[in-house]
């Protein structure tokens, strides 16, 4: 048994392609065609550009990830930690967890000569460093030379450049805590050798951390033990989840802080400014899937001697309205289904066709001595781009609402008066 398709439906699509025999009905097809496009560009920005932010947003994390580790467990005070091997076993009793390593985190002025630059002084263990952030893991080597009792440090690279100093020179580390002599409370200073470098691509760690052996941190900071433990995990998006589970698991009075808190301002900027985009974006979408009504009402004003004699035929008013808002709908589902290639071709390979167009305009959209970041990264995620796909659908929907029931409403008589 054949199914036939409904009348609307054929009828509203012959009205999409509406035929160019006339100059009216040309125009009217060349308005709903820049409907169209401007429903499928509006659509394929939106996906790109979001794209492009998740993309950068991404990269910077995948960078900050790099130094920090995923998870960190202190003491309060940035006093030794209690019982740093009992804690460290319960911490590793985790399933999620892949790597846990023992720091010293304090703050510090490194001194060379005239110039002095506050830094975040970071004691660590070279052997278990690697465990926790890709940047230990990449500069096993460099991190080999910070040997017990010899008072290397490594600098990032900016801080080093902004010091001037090399592998090889002296530096001295002067700790906030002083010791009380008759002259007053003196700060403690140590001559301090930098054995090298590390550049983990973020300016903020670059600029400001150094590392030197956790025994040589303790001594010069007067702790007795490590002061927290740096976790790393199996994925980085179970942080918040994981970190719950270790409050309730470990035993002490300790603080537990993942890396979405560590920069937590950074993400909210990120996420408030991804919503803006997407917001202003969607207005020209709007603006796109409302133009619309002009096409639909122009096409009801031409067809209104068809309608008249489809309701002359016994067709309700209920069917004529349906015929044009199939007609709408079908010009934004084309539209928003163009755009989703369009947008998806262009963020899928913006790594091709944005050196392309450096090379064609010879110029440099992330000069490197500028920007983080020197190439365009893109991240299109589902859960993007399927509100993007399902507001423009919407859209273009409810602007077919009114120009539909406007043609339902046409009287055929006095629509055939004057035919």
């Amino acid at each position: 048994m054949s199914t036939q398709i409904p009348y609307e439906l054929i009828l509203g699509w012959r009205y999409t392609r509406a035929g160019r025999a006339t100059r009216r009905n040309g125009f009217i097809s060349f308005i709903s065609g820049v409907s169209m496009l401007g429903i499928a560009l509006g659509v394929a920005a939106l996906i790109i550009v979001l794209s492009v932010m998740n993309g950068f947003q991404k990269e910077v994390r995948d960078r900050m990830l790099g130094v920090i580790s995923h998870i960190e467990v202190f003491a309060p005070g940035g006093a030794a930690l209690p019982d740093a091997q009992k804690t460290l076993a319960e911490i590793k009793a985790n399933k999620s967890v892949v790597g846990a390593a023992t720091f010293i985190s304090a703050q510090a002025l490194l001194a060379r000569g005239e110039d002095m630059k506050g830094t975040l002084v970071r004691g660590i263990d070279p052997a278990l460093e690697g465990q926790v952030t890709d940047l230990a893991a990449t500069s096993v080597s460099t991190l080999a030379r910070l040997v017990p009792g010899q008072f290397g440090v490594v600098l990032g690279g900016e801080l080093a450049r902004a010091m001037g100093v090399r592998e090889g020179d002296t530096v001295t580390l002067i700790a906030p805590s002083g010791q009380v002599t008759p002259a007053g409370v003196v700060p403690r200073l140590k001559q301090m050798t930098v054995v090298g470098t590390f550049n983990s691509g973020h300016f903020e760690y670059d600029s400001a951390l150094v590392m030197l052996h956790q025994d040589d941190a303790a001594k010069i900071f007067r702790l007795e033990g490590p002061t927290g433990i740096r976790i790393k995990l199996k994925d980085l998006h179970q942080a918040r989840e994981v970190a719950v589970e270790l409050s309730r698991s470990l035993s002490g009075d300790l603080l537990i802080r993942d890396w979405t808190q560590q920069n937590k301002t950074w993400f909210s900027a990120v996420q408030l400014e991804k919503r803006m985009m997407f917001i202003i974006l969607t207005l020209i979408v709007a603006v796109a899937a409302f133009n619309l009504v002009s096409t639909l009402v122009m096409t009801v004003t031409d067809k209104r001697a068809d309608i008249a004699i489809l309701r002359t035929l016994g067709a309700s008013p209920k069917s004529i309205m349906k015929i044009f808002m199939v007609q709408g709908a079908l010009v934004g589902v084309i539209g928003t289904l163009s755009g989703l290639l369009l947008g998806l071709g262009i963020a899928l390979n913006i790594d091709v066709i944005v050196p392309a167009l450096e090379r064609l305009l010879n110029a440099s959209f992330l000069p490197k001595d500028i920007y983080l970041i020197s190439r365009m990264p893109s991240e299109p995620q589902y859960s993007d781009i399927m509100p993007i796909v399902v507001i423009s659908l919407i859209l273009s929907f409810l602007a077919t609402i009114y120009p539909s029931w406007r043609a339902s409403r046409v009287n055929p008589a006095e629509a055939l008066r004057y035919e």
